[in-house]
C-alpha cells in the first residue's frame, strides 16, 4: 500500500483531483445543472453574472465535498466493488488525514461562497450540509439511498432560486420535484452497475430494491420529471424553445428506458446513460434560457 508521502507514478495533486472526481466531469456537471436551471428560471432569463460564478464554483465545491465524504465513509466498502476499488482512499493511495484535509478545504470553499448569498439561501446551504455528510451512511440502513441523494440534489434548486428572488415559490417546488425525480432516475441507473457487488456486501440501493422493476421505476421517474417540467413551463409561460428541448429530452429518456429493458447490459452502457443525462440537462437549460 502507498500513502500520499509515497506516491511515485502519480502526483499528490493528481490523486487529490481523482478524489474530488474532477477527472470525471459528468458527475460534477450533473449537480451544476439543477442549480443553473434554478437561477435561469428564477431570473426569467439571464441571472446576475456574479451569481452565475458563485453557483458554478459552489456546485463544484459541494460536489467535491460530497465525493470526499462518501469515500471516507466507504473506504472499507469500496475495495469490494469493482467500479470503486481504485479510488484513492479505497486503494490507500491517499491517507485518511489527507482525505479529511481535502474535505475541509472543499467545505470551507463552499461556505465562503455561501456568504455571498442572501439569508434564506445561506440557511438552505446550512440545511443541506447534514444530508450531504450523512448520505453515504444511508446505503447501510435505508432501502432506497438514492432518494437521500436526490433530496440533497434538490437543495441545488432551492438555494439557487432563492438566491435570485429571496423566496421560494410554487414554480420552485415544481422544479425541485422534477430534479428529485430526475436524480432518482439517473442514479438508479448508475446503481445498476453495482448490483452484484452491493448484494454481496449487504448494502442497499434502489436498483436492488426494485429488482427486475428497476427499469420501470427509472422510466416512471423520467416521466414524472417531464410532467413537472411541463407544468412549470405552463406557469412561467415558457416559449417554443423550451418545448423543443423538452421533446428532445423525452426522446432521450425514452431511448434510455428501452435500453434498460434489454438483458445483460454492461457497466459502459449504464455510464453512457448517466452521461447522456448531463447532455439532456444542458439541452433543457438552453431551452429555458431562450424561452423568456
Amino acid at each position: 500500500m502507498t500513502t500520499s508521502s509515497q506516491l511515485s507514478s502519480e502526483s499528490v495533486v493528481k490523486t487529490i483531483l481523482r478524489l474530488l472526481r474532477w477527472d470525471k466531469p459528468a458527475g460534477r456537471l450533473i449537480l451544476m445543472i439543477p442549480a443553473l436551471w434554478g437561477i435561469v428560471l428564477a431570473a426569467r432569463g439571464l441571472p446576475p453574472i456574479p451569481l452565475i460564478f458563485v453557483i458554478i464554483f459552489g456546485s463544484l465545491a459541494t460536489s467535491g465535498l460530497g465525493c470526499v465524504v462518501n469515500d471516507l465513509w466507504d473506504r472499507d466498502i469500496d475495495p469490494k466493488v469493482a467500479r470503486t476499488r481504485d479510488r484513492p482512499l479505497a486503494s490507500r493511495t491517499l491517507s485518511i488525514k489527507t482525505g479529511i484535509g481535502v474535505g475541509l478545504v472543499a467545505l470551507a470553499s463552499a461556505a465562503g461562497l455561501a456568504f455571498y448569498l442572501n439569508s434564506l439561501s445561506f440557511l438552505l446551504c446550512l440545511a443541506a450540509v447534514p444530508i450531504i455528510l450523512c448520505y453515504p451512511l444511508a446505503k447501510r440502513f435505508f432501502p432506497i439511498p438514492q432518494l437521500v441523494l436526490a433530496l440533497a440534489w434538490g437543495f441545488a434548486v432551492l438555494i439557487s432560486w432563492s438566491a435570485v428572488t429571496g423566496t421560494l415559490e410554487t414554480p420552485t417546488l415544481l422544479l425541485w420535484g422534477a430534479v428529485v425525480l430526475w436524480t432518482l432516475g439517473f442514479d438508479t441507473v448508475y446503481a445498476m452497475s453495482d448490483r452484484d457487488d452491493d448484494a454481496k456486501i449487504g448494502v442497499n440501493s434502489s436498483a436492488l430494491f426494485f429488482g427486475s422493476f428497476a427499469p420501470l421505476f427509472v422510466g416512471l421517474c423520467f416521466l414524472g420529471t417531464a410532467g413537472l417540467l411541463a407544468d412549470l413551463a405552463l406557469i412561467l409561460h415558457l416559449q417554443t424553445g423550451f418545448w423543443l428541448t423538452w421533446l428532445a429530452a423525452i426522446v432521450g429518456w425514452m431511448w434510455q428506458y428501452l435500453q434498460l429493458l434489454r438483458d445483460n447490459l454492461g457497466q459502459p452502457v449504464y455510464g453512457l446513460i448517466f452521461r447522456q443525462n448531463v447532455v439532456l440537462g444542458f439541452i433543457l437549460l438552453l431551452g429555458m434560457f431562450v424561452s423568456f
